[in-house]
């Protein structure tokens, strides 16, 4: 940069320097933040920061990286790469591989000197790399706040956003923030970039920072520093005129104050350009071809001058202020500069410049045995070589593949296909055949989030087969491949391309595992259908195919199938004894999570509410062994959240819910998330979100529930819910009856519906409503289970809903106070409890039962079982008075569920971060809860509460405190 503009203060933003500094304060206490510096090309954004960091360097670590401009080929990872080294850097290398542990290996790929050798690629996962780095970064933020930067986010590939994404939700704690800058005039609506900052914005994870042009004062003030004398007042307004308050503008014009202004932007941008000498400008006209900075020898060669004048050209080049150095790279001082002079190529010209790059790179590559693939893409397409151009997109291809950076591996796919015709032997140039090709973009796509492409791409394979041809295998592959996307979109028809490509396996493929993987795939698609007993067979002979198997996977599998579909038979412990065996059997992480999932999820539907939460909970620690807590775990996480509704800790599943890790992910991972926000809605009283919800994905269930029997039962849960939380209760029982008459097979699912329909039908009957038919139908369909599933606790709360005595009632209220009922039928048999007291004339009694229904309903935050109390007692007319402290019960009863979740893991003598972690919680939060939790119980230290939990009759100086 020339002297003149380097030295310039900059101007009229100590609005938005100040808007950092305060962000900046609240990271350093420990809460993360993100902010999007955006605005039009020259406004200041990059200067900006550049103040910014200079002011914070001294107290904070500052890391940056650049989103090149290479077109479609955009680099994997382009700026993250850059930014992760620094802070390896700055820790050291032995101090990241001790803290990310095994992450290192996974990070290995991204930064091969974390590694002794290179990472192979069946020894990590898409997971485990970006739980890796967002460990490194929280790491780094222990011994110093870490500010990251990345610069112009409109160039970002699709890899990086998608990282960018995960981090904004992944980083709950810590001193970290992270700096985005973009060009708003460089975004299109429905781009990658565009979405990206959609979704951030609206979840409320990324702050913007908008920077507007400067006024005349600002103007004024930037010109007469840059040129050292006073503007009159007529050259401010032909300033404003041309540069209309835009700062990289208004410095451009004051460098042509001592001639005419330019007439065009374009003339303006090369103004400086046009006074340089010839091999000044040949210099710049190169380095106008270059994605990054350029070194000095690639310079060197690229040009073609001696070093005399190649050096006296740079110089006159950085003195302009059109070239400048950093880092010791030469780099142009503005992108807009850059452009208007590749631009003023002509199109030979150009096609040459792009091509020297490319030669370049090559010879570059063969000699230090790395590539850049992505950069030669760009430079061989720009060059007009369509065949070095494949050659070269089809290795970025591999190359972001096998860094798990799909949405880039997708892109570089998508234009060798693009190329494809238009080199005679693309297969060779490529290195591998058409098919081979569009099966490993499927995977890619799928991978990369874009179902409906990769359904696509399977489409244009399967037209292509010849049966009579190709492979077998490949075929198969291809058929399956289809099905699995037809399954991640939700849509009917994958059950019918599996047994096709069984079909072919078995007849001449040969191959056991690769059958058994197809009788599994389709033993899964079956129980999902409800055809338990077609999916037990299948697994079963899965089984016998796999057994000659070097790993047991397979075999886990199959027992998790089987498992599954004899619990929903009504063999429960024939089911539990085979996911016993399918955990035994895991010898993957992919196999055991398997298990840990669809274990939970069954012990949810069995109303084992703490055993499921247990069971995810320890998949969730195995997910964090693994270092793959914030990606795979995300899933577990997900099957927590039903069983912690049930179990009424509405506080900890909201949290759970606003770390929402499946944004970005396949449908069907989203629509079971979904159910549960509606029912969150639905129970603190917000009844017209959760309608809009429920419409915006109903389409989606019912298309998905014509296959997929669980979310056909999400669908009419989430109806209900929402039916409820507007107060028409009709509708809602209802909607139960009409599950009852389906005739297709009834899963474990209905179960939790049939004892809403009786909550239901208890408050419907005090309503005056005849409920003799609804009641004879879900008593019909209750005891058409199977025997196991009969007279358990659900069963005596059920019947005492339909059917309600004082005895009933009283042993059902006993059931209802353990774990294994949802802890909403406290206060519902407590309504219908008092009702009868009422009835008898014991309108005492009906008070204090009616009373401690509406303590646990306010604990509870349940808005419906909050009105329904006050409806009844105001229809009856009883004082509900507070529960008298003899009877609230003992000093831990005083205590909220999250606040004896919390003495449990203080007990265990965990800090609040580990405490924040186990419970998926913020730190502060944490700490909110243990001070409650040590005035509760009447102590001063975490040791005193630690005694108290485990010697409750332990006393202390303070009386506790006891809520009623």
């Amino acid at each position: 940069m020339s002297s003149s503009l380097s030295s310039v203060a900059m101007v009229g933003r100590a609005a938005e320097l100040a808007e950092l500094r305060r962000v900046f304060a609240e990271v350093r206490d420990g809460a993360p933040a993100a902010v999007l510096v955006e605005g039009e090309a020259g406004i200041g954004k990059s200067r900006l920061l550049r103040e910014f960091a200079a002011e914070i360097g001294q107290t904070a670590d500052v890391h940056v990286g650049w989103c090149l401009d290479l077109g479609a080929s955009r680099t994997p990872y382009g700026p993250l790469t850059g930014v992760l080294r620094s802070i390896v850097a700055r820790m050291g290398v032995e101090h990241v591989r001790e803290s990310v542990g095994v992450g290192a290996e996974a990070l290995g790929m991204l930064l091969p000197e974390l590694v002794d050798a290179p990472t192979e690629r069946e020894r990590t996962s898409p997971e485990r790399l970006r739980d890796a780095i967002a460990s490194l970064i929280e790491a780094a933020a222990e011994r110093a706040p870490q500010v990251l930067v990345i610069e112009d986010l409109h160039w970002a590939d699709e890899s990086t956003l998608a990282i960018l994404s995960f981090l904004l939700r992944a980083l709950g704690r810590g001193r970290i923030l992270l700096l985005l800058t973009c060009r708003t005039d460089d975004v299109r609506r429905g781009d990658a970039v565009s979405r990206f900052i959609g979704e951030a914005t609206r979840a409320r994870l990324l702050q913007r920072l908008t920077l507007g042009r400067l006024d005349d004062t600002a103007v004024r003030e930037l010109a007469e520093q840059i040129t050292g004398t006073p503007l009159t007042a007529s050259a401010l307004d032909r300033m404003q005129e041309r540069a209309e308050g835009v700062p990289f503008f208004i410095e451009e014009i004051a460098g042509c104050s001592q001639g005419p202004l330019p007439d065009s932007l374009r003339d303006l941008l090369l103004a400086r350009f046009d006074r340089l000498g010839d091999d000044a400008r040949r210099v710049v006209q190169v380095a106008s071809g270059a994605e990054r900075p350029l070194s000095h020898p690639l310079i060197t060669r690229l040009v073609g001058m001696s070093e005399e004048r190649l050096d006296e050209a740079i110089r006159e080049a950085t003195r302009s202020g059109i070239l400048v150095v950093v880092d010791d790279d030469y780099r142009f001082r503005h992108a807009l500069l850059r452009e208007a002079v590749h631009d003023d190529l002509l199109p030979g010209e150009r096609a040459r410049l792009h091509r020297s790059y490319a030669e370049a790179l090559e010879a570059h590559c063969a000699e230090s045995e790395s590539g850049d693939a992505a950069a030669l893409a760009y430079h061989w397409q720009l060059a007009q070589d369509d065949r070095k151009a494949l050659i070269a997109a089809a290795e970025a291809m591999r190359q972001a593949k096998a860094q798990y950076a799909f949405a880039s591996a997708a892109r570089f796919g998508e234009l060798v296909l693009e190329l494809w015709p238009l080199v005679p032997d693309a297969a060779e140039a490529a290195g591998t055949a058409r098919l081979d090709l569009l099966l490993v973009l499927g995977s890619i796509l799928r991978n990369a989030g874009d179902g409906e492409r990769a359904l696509a791409v399977a489409n244009v394979a399967l037209a292509e087969v010849d049966p009579q041809t190709v492979d077998p295998r490949l075929h198969a592959r291809l058929l399956r491949n289809k099905a699995l996307y037809l399954v991640n979109l939700g849509r009917l028809g994958a059950i019918p391309l599996l047994q096709e490509a069984l079909a072919i396996a078995e007849e001449h493929v040969h191959d056991e595992v690769f059958r058994a993987e197809l009788l599994n795939q389709l033993a899964s698609r079956r129980m999902i259908a409800g055809d338990r007993v077609e999916a037990i067979r299948l697994a079963d002979e899965a089984e016998q195919a796999a057994a000659g198997a070097a790993t047991t996977d397979q075999l886990s599998i199959a027992a998790n199938v089987r498992g599954g579909s004899l619990a929903h038979l009504g063999e429960v412990d024939a089911g539990v004894r085979e996911y016993e065996r399918a955990r035994d059997l895991a010898a993957g992480s992919t196999a055991e999570m398997r298990y840990r999932v669809n274990y939970s999820d069954l012990l949810t539907l069995l109303g084992r509410y703490r055993e499921a939460v247990d069971v995810a909970e320890e998949g969730l620690r195995r997910a964090r062994e693994l270092r793959v807590e914030r990606t795979s775990g995300s899933i577990m996480a997900q099957n927590m959240v039903v069983p912690l509704l049930e179990l009424g800790e509405i506080d900890r599943v909201e949290e759970m819910l606003a770390r929402d890790f499946m944004q970005g992910t396949l449908r069907v991972f989203r629509m079971y998330m979904s159910m549960t926000r509606v029912r969150v809605l639905a129970w603190r009283g917000r009844a017209t979100e959760a309608a809009e919800l429920l419409q915006d994905w109903l389409p989606a269930f019912e298309e998905t529930g014509v296959s997929e029997r669980q979310i056909w039962y999400d669908r009419v849960m989430m109806q209900v819910a929402v039916a409820e939380s507007r107060g028409d209760l009709g509708d809602a029982l209802d909607t139960i009856r009409e599950m009852i008459r389906d005739e297709r097979p009834a899963l474990l699912h209905q179960r939790r519906l049939l004892l809403e329909g009786a909550a239901l039908i208890a408050e419907l009957r005090a309503d005056g409503v005849d409920t003799a038919a609804a009641r004879e139908e879900i008593s019909a369909a209750w005891l058409a289970q199977p025997a196991q599933l009969q007279d358990d606790a659900w069963s005596i709360v059920l019947h005492a809903l339909l059917d309600p005595s004082a005895d009933a009632l009283d042993h059902a209220l006993r059931c209802a106070a353990g774990d294994d009922v949802p802890v909403t039928f406290r206060v519902v048999l407590r309504i219908e409890r008092a009702r009868l007291h009422v009835g008898d004339g014991d309108r005492t009694a009906a008070s204090l039962v009616l009373a401690e229904a509406a303590r646990i309903a306010e604990s509870l935050g349940h808005v419906q079982l909050q009105a329904a109390v006050e409806r009844f007692a105001t229809n009856a007319g009883l004082a509900v008075r507070p529960v008298p402290e003899s009877s609230a019960g003992t000093e831990a009863d005083a205590l909220t569920a999250r606040e004896r979740q919390v003495l449990d893991l203080i007990a265990e003598g965990l800090s609040n971060r580990q405490i924040a972690e186990r419970l998926f919680i913020s730190v502060k939060t944490v700490s909110v809860h243990v001070s409650a939790v040590l005035r509760k119980l009447g102590v001063s230290t975490r040791t005193e509460a630690a005694l108290r939990q485990k010697n409750p009759n332990l006393r202390t100086d303070r009386q506790p405190v006891v809520v009623a």
